[in-house]
């Protein structure tokens, strides 16, 4: 297209006449409206924790609409199906294990996603969580997100709370622990993004990726930190 008027009408003949009218038809939704809706608002909050119970809690409390968390699992099933969204699993990094909920999802095309809020929202933070998410998967990973239980005292008590690792990468034997981190202008910054990281006890490779043009570089600790443009246009970035 010759121009971005062009290309926003073309994507949002695309999610209408295309996909929303592909999941209609095929699965027999009678109203197409809360399936927009339902879209709209995962467009919102891109890369953020959810479920069925959340979904239908917003429904409610942003449109005014009772819509049951089962019929909200339905649409997401369909617009899975569509390839759409993809969904991305929790899994407890020293339990070894899945957690059932909540999760994650990404939009399978960001032009697609971009269109459902009519263009509005350029969070580039999110829209790079997604983007790395959609190179990984494309590069033959699986993604999940990780989840670290850390443990902290405060005067005399322990306290535990979970922390959140952006993306877990997994292909055969080999495991990547990814962090998106959209600047880190100060040290307390990198501190701050490192120190989950290094909380997680194996030898696999931990990657920062940033989107300032930075030299790649791997620091006392072992944690390479890169660009996300050298992630993005080097296909064996992850290799080295």
């Amino acid at each position: 297209m010759s121009n971005d008027e062009r290309k926003m009408n073309y994507l949002k003949e695309q999610q209408k006449n295309v996909y929303i009218n592909d999941v209609v038809e095929r699965n027999n939704i009678k109203n197409d409206s809360e399936l927009i809706t339902l879209v709209e608002i995962i467009s919102s909050s891109i890369g953020s924790l959810s479920n069925p119970k959340k979904l239908s809690d917003t429904f409610k409390s942003n449109a005014g609409v009772d819509i049951s968390p089962k019929t909200i699992s339905s649409y997401l099933k369909y617009l899975e199906e569509a390839f759409l969204i993809e969904k991305s699993e929790r899994y407890d990094v020293k339990g070894k294990k899945y957690m059932s909920t909540p999760y994650k999802f990404y939009f399978s095309d960001i032009g697609l996603r971009n269109s459902f809020i009519n263009f509005r929202q350029y969070e580039e933070t999110h829209i790079m969580e997604n983007v790395i998410y959609l190179e990984l998967k494309r590069r033959g990973y699986n993604v999940d997100v990780g989840v670290v239980e850390l443990k902290e005292r405060k005067e005399n008590e322990f306290t535990y709370k979970q922390l959140e690792i952006d993306f877990i990468a997994n292909k055969g034997n080999n495991k990547i622990y990814i962090q998106s981190a959209f600047s880190m202008p100060t040290a307390e910054k990198k501190e701050q993004e490192e120190k989950l990281l290094l909380k997680i006890n194996d030898s696999f490779k931990k990657i920062i990726i940033v989107k300032d043009y930075i030299k790649r570089i791997r620091d006392d600790n072992g944690i390479i930190v890169m660009s996300v443009f050298d992630f993005l246009l080097d296909p064996n970035s992850l290799d080295y």
